[in-house]
């Protein structure tokens, strides 16, 4: 199956963006990048395709905003720090799908919300509601109060949890990568990009997994781990380049489908 028929195919996916996609060379919210995401997004609902965003880039835009914290540790001015961009991204999320008449929706989640049975219903009629009634929600973790304890720790991740919530038809993680290769890329000029995998085992045994994005809080350990987790459920998993949906359903972007076995 390729990756455009993995899109049409599916009615309900499920679209991660990385800090490293969501952040402009300066190191701030890329507005053009959200603006364009959101015109491609749009034209998907049109053709009848429901959406749930899992965004990144709290850290990022606040950090845009109270720049005088950069080099700050502790871990409260972390947690401050993601309560600050959590507004800002969220005010970028609006601003770039307010144009095209959509509304968002925040819902901001820790691990011990997958582990509650109450909370895990109360979530997952909470999207259905908003998805039914034509909103996007935009989900990411809520960093202002979570500790090692009850973090979920990488989007890849809470991504992946996500759409077996929402029972999800397919996950597409953009990323700083153009997809899985069998060597990293960002040290081995000859690396080849794997278009489909099926047994992925096998590939998590084979493939060299080094290295992390300089925003990124996962790197390609966190996106195998996330496959594997939807494609259990029988949900299929795209891991393509930057935030282009148009380009990734036309088939003009490389990127890896995994699939179901």
């Amino acid at each position: 199956m390729t990756i455009p028929g993995l899109i049409a195919d599916a009615r309900k996916i499920v679209v991660k963006l990385g800090s490293s996609t969501l952040a402009a060379a300066d190191g701030k919210i890329n507005s053009n990048l959200l603006a364009e995401f959101a015109r491609e997004a749009s034209a998907l609902v049109k053709q009848g395709k429901q959406l749930v965003i899992v965004s990144s880039g709290a850290q990022v835009a606040g950090l845009s905003t109270m720049g005088k914290w950069e080099h700050r540790r502790n871990i409260h001015y972390r947690q401050a720090l993601c309560a600050v961009g959590q507004v800002c991204l969220m005010q970028a999320w609006e601003k770039a799908f307010s144009p095209q008449g959509i509304h968002i929706a925040q819902i901001l989640l820790t691990r011990d919300d997958f582990s509650d049975d109450t909370r895990t219903l109360n979530m997952r009629n909470t999207l259905f509601t908003l998805v039914d009634e034509g909103i996007i929600p935009v989900i990411n973790e809520n960093d202002s109060v979570s500790v090692e304890e009850i973090k979920i720790g990488d989007n890849d991740t809470l991504a992946a949890q996500s759409a077996i919530l929402w029972s999800a038809d397919l996950l597409v993680l953009f990323s700083d990568i153009e997809g899985l290769y069998d060597k990293n890329p960002k040290s081995h000029k000859d690396a080849v990009l794997v278009s489909e995998v099926r047994d992925l085992a096998a590939v998590k045994a084979s493939v060299q997994t080094a290295g992390k994005s300089n925003f990124g809080t996962g790197g390609i350990v966190t996106k195998l781990d996330a496959a594997e987790l939807v494609t259990s459920y029988g949900i299929p998993m795209v891991l393509a380049y930057g935030g282009k949906l148009k380009e990734l359903a036309e088939g003009t972007l490389p990127g890896t489908a995994f699939l179901c076995t």
